[in-house]
């Protein structure tokens, strides 16, 4: 790594050489303010113009994002003519900008709003046009608003980077220029996944979750039954949204918060985790025993079966059947819960929060509905829209005390539910139970290092008693595109493939709460290339921590198949647990 001499504003450094100047500054401690750039240069068109600034050999300003730093180059960011255009770059944004602020979601988190503050820019007013706007709204998923839009394309590099996919471009030609899916169509008339990466970057309102908040205030008007689950993943990251350090782990102020906000019943996803598992687990040998198609994949990731449906619909056959874990959970409020408490399902209201935006399409699915065309889940609210119920609540969550989720029925849950979060989590969990299944006996070390990790593509070979089962392990769809198009030309040597949509698993879903570094001054400066990283040790942590690890050995599931299910992947099993799939063309 060869170094480089630089000064800013007068001061000598060494640096890495290539580093842009913005890069390079960031690491000296200065703060040059930017909008089309993110995360190391993943989104890098220099199109903002927000970040100039003076450099020596430079013929004018330079965007700091782009410009590489040189030996002996001296940079100045104060200057008079660098700080007014800065000023003015953002001017010019704003006066293209819609002006609800008070009222936008994004209000507090805008990277806009924070650029205008630090360079002084004012909502100045100019006289023209503005670019027509679009407001797509019909998706049950994500909301975009372009007259918010500042042409960043950092959605559409997320989209490309993380899953290999285009759905999101440029549309028209100069002032009428926006982002959207092909033809400007809806999210519903394109392939989109719904995983809501591209609402993780974006750094103003124009892409955000479709809230569901007065959903639950409607049920409560009505006086429904509410009950309340949560996912493995929100636990890691919610305290986030109140100033906590990244990587906290706030299960049990979580569930005092839930409790405060009047849930009849607040319970753990991790019990449909486990749930999951056993039917899972028991699939999964049932398909190798019985010489059913295989690798089996999992189907747990909503914005993985999306793209699966639509990409490799020749392939379905291949998704275990099983629904995902706050699915099966709601399934089970709605039959065996309701029937032990003497409930009306049509009077139970269940809510998910969740770490993932594509849950709230997931739960829209008719495959998702009973017979009588009720819903197995009600409403799915994000991480961030439970951090936003909470504050309208007037709850001090830092203060709050830590509470147990509620135990009756279906409050107990193993430490292989926790880790469904993270990628290779679900592998991990259902190599657990599958292992005592064929030899009779819980694995020594319990933990599965082997899946485990961020690399894009995990394999292993796990000795099941004399038996060798090849697993795979993939969380984004650039990665899943590799192992499924060996499943579609018969090549792939795995007999079970866990994928996930978003890159990290379910921590990084695209509904938790935001990574911004200039939001988190508290952080450190690579908090970009850790947060993933802390909030999955934040998961293992609590595994650690359970008496019972494996999903079988949970009580109240057994109790559960004891009572009412019978045994795993049986009949009444497969009419409340397990679901089907179907191929869907690209565009509408």
């Amino acid at each position: 790594m060869s170094l480089v001499n630089i000064k800013i504003e007068g001061h000598p450094y060494q640096v890495e050489a290539g580093l842009t100047i913005l890069e390079a500054a960031k690491r000296c401690g200065y703060e040059i303010p930017s909008l089309c750039t993110f995360n190391h240069g993943e989104c890098n068109q220099g199109s903002c113009r927000v970040c100039l600034v003076e450099a020596t050999g430079a013929r004018g300003l330079v965007a700091s994002c782009v410009y590489p730093v040189s030996e002996g180059m001296e940079i100045i960011i104060s200057s008079p003519k660098a700080v007014q255009a800065r000023r003015t770059s953002v001017e010019l944004l704003l006066s293209n900008h819609s002006t609800d602020c008070q009222a936008c979601p994004k209000n507090g988190k805008c990277e806009l709003y924070y650029a205008a503050q630090i360079t002084g820019a004012r909502n100045v007013q100019k006289d023209g046009a503005r670019t027509p706007a679009t407001v797509d709204e019909i998706s049950p998923s994500i909301v975009r608003d372009t007259s918010k839009c500042i042409l960043c394309g950092r959605c559409i590099a997320r989209c490309q980077n993380a899953h290999g996919l285009g759905v999101l471009g440029f549309e028209n030609r100069g002032f009428n220029t926006i982002v959207g899916p092909a033809e400007n169509r809806s999210f519903t008339d394109s392939p989109c996944i719904l995983c809501g990466q591209c609402v993780s970057v974006c750094p103003t309102g124009a892409l955000m979750e479709k809230s569901e908040i007065g959903k639950l205030d409607e049920a409560k008007r009505q006086g429904k039954y509410i009950v309340v689950q949560t996912a493995p993943a929100v636990r890691a990251a919610l305290g986030e949204e109140f100033g906590m350090k990244i990587g906290t782990p706030v299960t049990g102020k979580m569930v005092a918060a839930l409790h405060r906000l009047g849930f009849d019943k607040v319970y753990d996803t991790n019990f449909g985790a486990d749930l999951t598992i056993m039917e899972e687990a028991n699939e999964l040998l049932l398909r190798m025993k019985n010489g059913g198609v295989l690798p089996m994949i999992t189907s747990c990731s909503p914005g993985w079966v999306n793209y699966a449906e639509y990409y490799y619909g020749d392939q379905l056959d291949h998704l275990s059947s099983c629904k995902s874990p706050h699915e099966m959970f709601g399934a089970i409020v709605k039959s065996y819960y309701a029937e032990k408490n003497g409930l009306d399902p049509k009077n139970i209201f269940v809510v998910s929060i969740m770490p993932c935006t594509a849950k709230k399409f997931e739960k829209e699915r008719d495959q998702l509905k009973n017979a009588e065309g009720l819903p197995d889940v009600d409403c799915v609210l994000t991480t961030r829209e439970l951090g936003a119920l909470i504050r309208r609540s007037g709850i001090n969550f830092t203060k709050l005390p830590d509470e147990e989720f509620d135990q009756d029925l279906l409050g107990e849950y193993s430490g292989a539910g926790v880790i469904f979060g993270v990628t290779g989590g679900v592998m991990e969990a259902a190599l657990r139970t599958a292992y005592h299944a064929v030899t009779g006996k819980e694995h020594e070390l319990i933990k599965f290092e082997e899946v485990r990790g961020l690399e894009g593509i995990k394999e292993a070979s796990i000795d099941m008693g004399g038996t060798t089962v090849n697993v795979a392990v993939a969380h984004g769809m650039k990665n899943a595109k590799v192992l499924m198009d060996e499943v579609r030309a018969g090549t792939s040597k795995y007999a079970f493939i866990e994928i996930m949509g978003c890159p990290g698993g379910c921590v990084a879903g695209g509904g938790q709460p935001y990574v911004k570094p200039c939001f988190l001054p508290n952080e450190d400066i690579d908090i970009l290339d850790t947060y993933k990283q802390k909030r999955s040790a934040a998961l293992y942590s609590e595994d650690e921590r359970q008496t019972v690890r494996q999903s079988h050995n949970n009580t109240q599931i057994q109790q559960l198949y004891k009572d009412y299910l019978g045994e795993p992947c049986g009949h009444r099993a497969h009419e409340l647990l397990h679901t089907t799939y179907a191929a869907r063309e690209r565009f509408n």
